[in-house]
């Protein structure tokens, strides 16, 4: 993307004889840089349908980048230009040199949607923000793939009305494309730190909510659990309400001792099993750790 503003195309092409090599070295790049980022958007899920590896695998790539370096040399290239396809696009092997690379690009941003199409139907509320860049990103690469694509074969044809006309949408189509693939694998691990640090909050405030009925548990039934300390749960917050959560159970099912909770307690109970398992949102739910545990599980616990 660097190659493309016009003083670093110039001064790096100079570094290679001034005669267009740039163009190969940026588009190149180009390619390899959507490899890498169709196979980490593969990767993230478990979503990988046989296309979509076939797509971002290593054998496309490889022959891409063959066709194009072929096809670029066998280009009558001249000296640096900072248009190098509407200068020599009219030639066939230019055509064909920038539909190999172009195509490429469109089938990987292909992959690269159909995975951010899933993630969207699969996310919930802010966890489809980020998706939802994706697919706008990727869909603005394909149809700027297929832009190019046009304006190779408007050119080659000497259609040069429909190639101008085509290519009043380049520069919009790339923009966007940039700015909005960006701002989704960006927005990926903001949106997850935003939901860390909200579960965290979510867990801190249930271990308060829960103390008074464990305090109670642990009397009735004492020796489960040593006494917390107040900021002891900072390290390991969700594993400290686990653990309340399961010696309260043992105390209610425990038939040796009294331990009774008021309906407000049971639903307090439930709230906090449901937020360990991550499905607070409703639905059906099963208690954490309702089943009476034999001594040698609960020091495992």
């Amino acid at each position: 993307m660097t190659l493309n503003v016009d003083v670093a195309y110039v001064m790096v092409d100079r570094l290679f004889g001034a005669m267009n090599l740039a163009t190969l070295l940026s588009d190149a790049l180009l390619m390899t840089g959507l490899f890498f980022l169709g196979r980490a958007a593969m990767k993230a899920g478990e979503y990988r349908p046989r296309m979509v590896r076939a797509a971002v695998g290593r054998p496309a790539l490889i022959i891409a980048l063959v066709g194009t370096t072929t096809t670029f040399f066998l280009i009558d290239r001249g000296t640096t230009t900072t248009t190098f396809m509407i200068d020599l696009g009219g030639q066939p092997w230019a055509a064909a040199y920038s539909i190999f690379g172009f195509t490429y690009c469109g089938i990987v941003l292909g992959a690269m949607l159909a995975l951010a199409i899933r993630q969207f139907r699969i996310g919930r509320g802010v966890q489809r923000v980020p998706a939802s860049l994706l697919v706008i990103g990727s869909t603005s690469g394909i149809s700027l793939s297929a832009a190019v694509l046009i304006m190779d074969l408007a050119h080659l044809t000497g259609n040069l009305r429909l190639m101008r006309s085509v290519g009043s949408a380049y520069g919009s189509l790339s923009l966007l494309a940039f700015l909005f693939l960006c701002a989704g694998f960006a927005g990926q691990p903001v949106v997850r730190n935003l939901q860390d640090r909200s579960r965290r909050a979510r867990t801190t405030e249930m271990l308060q909510r829960l103390d008074p009925l464990w305090h109670r548990a642990v009397r009735v039934r004492p020796g489960l659990s040593p006494a917390r300390t107040a900021g002891s749960s900072d390290g390991d917050p969700e594993g400290h309400l686990h653990r309340e959560i399961v010696e309260i159970r043992d105390a209610m099912f425990d038939p040796r001792v009294a331990f009774v909770v008021t309906g407000a307690e049971q639903t307090l109970l439930e709230q906090a099993e449901r937020h360990l398992l991550g499905s607070e949102a409703g639905g059906a739910h099963a208690p954490v750790a309702s089943a009476r545990q034999s001594p040698g599980e609960e020091e495992q616990t």
